[in-house]
C-alpha cells in the first residue's frame, strides 16, 4: 500500500457535505465517501463527540485520518468517520457545544471563532492499494478508542448488496428490526448486535466461522430478505405463542430465541396453561432464575430454573437425623460422602425445606437420578 500525508482545512472537508442516509454520507465536495460499505454506523456518544469540536476550536491535533485513493480522483474514509461527521455536523449547526461555559453552535460563534474552526489543518494520510490490502488496514485499526466489534469486521470482509440491505434493516437507529425485536434483543443496532443476533439465528446458533460461511455465501445477494423473513418469523412466533405482557418482556429479553423457535414453533401452545405456569415458577421460591422460566416452559430442562439447593445446615440436619445412614442403602457414610435430596422431588410439588430433604449415599442418588 502507497501512503501519502497531506493535511485538509476543516474548509475544504465540509464543502458540499451532504448525508442521504441510505444513499450515503459525502463530503470535500462531493470527492470523499464518509461511510464507504465496509464502515461502521455513527456511534460517538455526546462527550465524545464534543471532544472532538472543543479540540478542534482549542487548536489542539486531532489524531491522524486515513482515507483511500479510488479511482477517478475520488476517495473513502478508512479511518476517521467519526470525527468527520462529529466535524460536518457542527458547521451544519446540527449541534452546539459549551463554550466558556454557553452552549454555542457554529452560527453563535463570532466570524473570527468560525475561520479559526474552518482554517484548521487536518493531519490524513492517502493510501492507495488493493481492496484486499484496504480492508486489512480497516480491520486493524482502532477507532477512537472505540474497538471494531466482531461483526462489524464481517461487514468490511463480505460487504456488497447483501451487508448494504442487512444494515439498513438491522443496523440503523430506530431500524425496522430494532422497532419489532427489541424487547426481546439485547444489545445495540448501531454496534450490529442485531444482525449478528439475526445472523446466529438463522445459522442455527453459527459460532464466527457459521456466520462468515453464510455471509460470504449471500455476499452478492440483492438484498437480504432472507434474513429479514427469517428474523421476522421469530419474532411473529414469540408475540403469537406467548402475547407477553411488558414485565414477562423483561424476563424474555436477551434469551435464544432462535433456538426455541426452530424446535419449537411447531408445537402446540396453549396460552393460557402457559401463563398460569410462568406466574406459579414467579412464585415458586426454589426458582432462582426467572430468565429460565421460559427456556424451562418449553423444555422441561430445570438447569435453566437453577433450583434452590440444600443449605449445609439442612444437610448437617437431615444427617443427624439419619445417624449417617443412606435413605436407600441403609448403609452408612460419613457426611461428605453423602448428597442431599428431595423426598418428593421439586416437578412433583416437592419443596426443599427440611421436612423434604434425605441423605443419600452418591451412588444412589446418582442412581435416582438417572430414573
Amino acid at each position: 500500500m502507497k501512503i501519502e500525508l497531506r493535511n485538509i482545512k476543516i474548509r475544504d472537508l465540509v464543502k458540499g457535505y451532504k448525508d442521504n442516509a441510505e444513499e450515503g454520507v459525502f463530503g470535500y465536495g462531493g470527492k470523499l465517501n464518509i461511510r464507504p460499505p465496509y464502515q461502521r454506523e455513527f456511534i460517538y456518544k455526546e462527550h465524545q463527540r464534543n471532544a472532538v469540536i472543543d479540540t478542534v476550536y482549542k487548536g489542539f491535533p486531532l489524531n491522524t485520518m486515513y482515507w483511500n485513493v479510488c479511482p477517478g480522483g475520488n476517495y473513502e474514509i478508512i479511518d476517521g468517520q467519526q470525527r468527520t461527521v462529529s466535524i460536518c455536523q457542527y458547521v451544519e449547526c446540527d449541534f452546539s457545544i459549551p463554550i466558556n461555559g454557553n452552549p454555542l453552535g457554529f452560527n453563535n460563534l463570532t466570524d473570527s471563532q468560525q475561520k479559526r474552526i474552518l482554517d484548521y489543518e487536518l493531519t490524513i494520510y492517502f493510501c492507495k492499494g488493493t481492496e484486499e490490502e484496504r480492508l486489512e488496514w480497516f480491520k486493524t485499526i482502532n477507532i477512537a478508542g472505540e474497538e471494531l466489534t466482531p461483526q462489524e469486521l464481517r461487514n468490511s470482509v463480505y460487504h456488497g448488496p447483501f451487508v448494504t440491505d442487512a444494515r439498513r434493516r438491522f443496523s440503523k437507529t430506530n431500524c425496522t428490526a430494532y422497532k419489532i425485536g427489541s424487547p426481546y434483543l439485547n444489545g445495540s443496532p448501531i454496534r450490529q448486535d442485531y444482525l449478528e443476533t439475526a445472523l446466529k439465528w438463522i445459522t442455527k446458533g453459527g459460532d464466527d466461522e457459521g456466520i462468515k460461511t453464510y455471509m460470504a455465501d449471500h455476499q452478492k445477494d440483492p438484498n437480504a430478505n432472507e434474513l429479514w423473513l427469517y428474523f421476522s418469523s421469530v419474532i411473529e412466533w414469540i408475540e403469537t405463542t406467548f402475547q407477553p405482557t411488558k414485565e414477562q418482556q423483561k424476563v424474555m429479553k436477551g434469551l435464544d430465541w432462535g433456538y426455541f423457535y426452530e424446535h419449537h414453533h411447531n408445537a402446540k401452545l396453549n396460552i393460557k396453561k402457559l401463563n398460569a405456569e410462568y406466574y406459579e415458577l414467579m412464585m415458586d421460591d426454589d426458582v432462582t432464575n426467572i430468565r429460565g422460566i421460559y427456556p424451562y416452559i418449553l423444555t422441561r430442562d430445570t438447569k435453566y430454573l437453577s433450583l434452590r439447593q440444600f443449605s449445609p445446615a439442612q444437610k448437617q440436619k437431615a444427617y443427624r437425623k439419619q445417624k449417617g445412614i443412606c435413605a436407600k442403602c441403609k448403609k452408612h457414610f460419613e457426611l461428605e460422602e453423602m448428597e442431599a435430596d428431595h423426598i418428593t422431588p421439586w416437578s412433583k410439588g416437592g419443596k426443599t425445606e427440611d421436612a423434604n430433604c434425605q441423605m443419600l449415599c452418591r451412588d444412589c442418588n446418582r442412581r435416582k437420578s438417572n430414573k
